[in-house]
């Protein structure tokens, strides 16, 4: 193993709270939960652990200053199970209470986060970093599991803490595109999971672009129960309604005719199409509001603004060219006149 202290990248002279914050700093950082796609982040992480056993006890940290236990927290000399430790007293993996301190070692796999290894003297936990893994993932470093052995045996099973045991499987992640129509009326979106395993699911009324849906019990299996799978929601883009919260939006072409005259004409909604009554002299840019044709919300519906458009025959018309001239001459007005 590396040097603790490049592992921890703090200097040799780094007091115990400079320690402290760069073990918190980088096991947010390595841990194999927030590095799913890197096959190497256990190792990574054991490391870490490892290097944060030996530099934050005190008294290990003196030990591996004077030489006298290596990177990996063994006692230099060490030859395996049964060999005499230099001070003598040292025997087994466990470790027997007279010596200076036996070794750790750490896994990650299918069960959680496993801490193997020998007591401290005195049967003290080495470096207390379980509690900082308990603050800082929620009770991530719980208390010994089913396969702990005694602390500090001769020969004996070696000391073991389970902090994975009862803990759920994994969390996975999926996205899925919708509709707006499909958030106006809950639709069932078929989700093909990271697993390979598709399942349906029902898309809530009116939820937000990027809002998360959690399904219980459909990420990977664990000691504790299947974990929980995570959906995002992703609303495509809709060619005529464009949403404000609970409310849509609509621009409604026109005719300048329908706008000089009024008249009644059709409004697309996402339930359906309704008719709008377009008063006589109707400006482009007015905006028409018709209620409850919005959003699903938890008190209703939210409204549809409709912002009217007047648009003008696609091809040019001598006989209204001739018609705006002749109303331009006899009754001009500026509408951008302050």
């Amino acid at each position: 193993m590396r040097d603790p202290y490049e592992v921890l990248g703090v200097a040799r002279t780094a007091d115990a709270g400079a320690i402290k914050s760069a073990y918190r700093k980088l096991a947010k950082k390595l841990h194999p939960d927030a590095n799913k796609n890197d096959p190497k982040s256990a190792n990574k992480f054991a490391e870490l652990n490892t290097a944060y056993e030996i530099l934050g006890d005190e008294a290990k940290r003196k030990q591996f200053n004077n030489g006298e236990i290596d990177a990996d927290g063994k006692p230099k000399g060490f030859e395996g199970f049964g060999a005499g430790g230099p001070r003598g007293g040292f025997g087994g993996f466990g470790g027997q209470p007279g010596g200076q301190g036996g070794f750790e070692s750490f896994s990650f796999g299918p069960e959680g986060f496993r801490r193997g290894g020998g007591a401290r003297p005195g049967g003290g936990r080495a470096g207390g970093f379980e509690d900082i893994l308990k603050d800082m993932f929620g009770g991530f470093g719980g208390g010994a599991g089913p396969g702990a052995g005694a602390r500090g045996g001769f020969g004996g099973a070696p000391f073991q803490e389970d902090f994975g045991a009862r803990q759920q499987g994994q969390t996975i992640a999926a996205a899925v595109t919708v509709s707006l129509a499909d958030v106006a009326t809950g639709a069932k979106q078929r989700v093909k999971l990271p697993t390979g395993k598709e399942i349906d699911v029902t898309i809530p009324k009116g939820i937000a672009d990027g809002q998360q849906i959690r399904l219980k019990g459909q990420g990977l299996p664990g000691p504790g129960g299947a974990g929980d799978a995570i959906i995002t929601v992703n609303i495509a883009p809709d060619s005529q309604f464009r949403r404000e919260g609970d409310n849509l939006r609509l621009e409604l072409p026109v005719t300048l005719y329908e706008a000089v005259l009024g008249d009644k004409v059709r409004v697309p909604t996402l339930d359906g199409a309704v008719q709008l009554a377009i008063p006589p002299g109707t400006s482009s840019g007015r905006v028409f509001r018709l209620k409850g044709k919005g959003m699903p919300a938890k008190d209703g519906h939210g409204d549809l603004l409709v912002t009217i458009r007047i648009a003008l025959p696609e091809k040019n018309d001598p006989e209204l060219e001739e018609l705006m001239r002749k109303w331009r001459d006899a009754k001009p007005y500026d509408p951008r006149k302050e």
